[in-house]
């Protein structure tokens, strides 16, 4: 049996969050827009941004998006437009200016994360990292 789900986002400006994250996805796509909602997709991924969210009820990192890039401009790139309204993270980690939490990670650090001798110094270099850099990661496992 196959099964569909998307991310419903609640906002207080539901298209406007729409358009932030087509601003920043190549592959961003309207699916439909209505007063209530915005329904979009990115990297084959459905999300809903619905409007009216309650006015307490803010975004924390229990919930995380996981972008998995394969180069540093790639990393630039993600980091640089969520960080310029929103706040850096340790880890890879940061919170866009809707507070929604994001995770901007290489690629290949599952590749050295599931490997014995690799794992410890890549865990230790990018503890010590804001946003990663692929190069000082390489570096530490050599």
């Amino acid at each position: 049996m196959a099964t569909k789900f998307s991310t419903c986002l609640w906002a207080h400006d539901a298209k406007g969050m729409a358009l932030y994250y087509k601003n920043v996805f190549a592959d961003f796509q309207f699916i439909s827009e209505n007063p209530m909602a915005a329904v979009f997709e990115v990297a084959g991924n459905r999300l809903m941004c619905l409007n009216n969210g309650p006015q307490n009820m803010d975004f924390n990192e229990k919930v995380s998006f996981v972008l998995s890039v394969d180069t540093q401009d790639e990393i630039d790139h993600y980091w640089n437009y969520f960080t310029q309204e929103g706040q850096a993270g340790q880890c890879g980690w940061l919170k866009d200016k809707y507070g929604v939490s994001w995770q901007v990670v290489p690629s290949m650090l599952g590749k050295l994360m599931t490997n014995p001798e690799t794992a410890p110094k890549a865990a230790y270099a990018f503890m010590q990292m804001s946003k990663f850099d692929i190069a000082k990661l390489e570096e530490a496992v050599r």
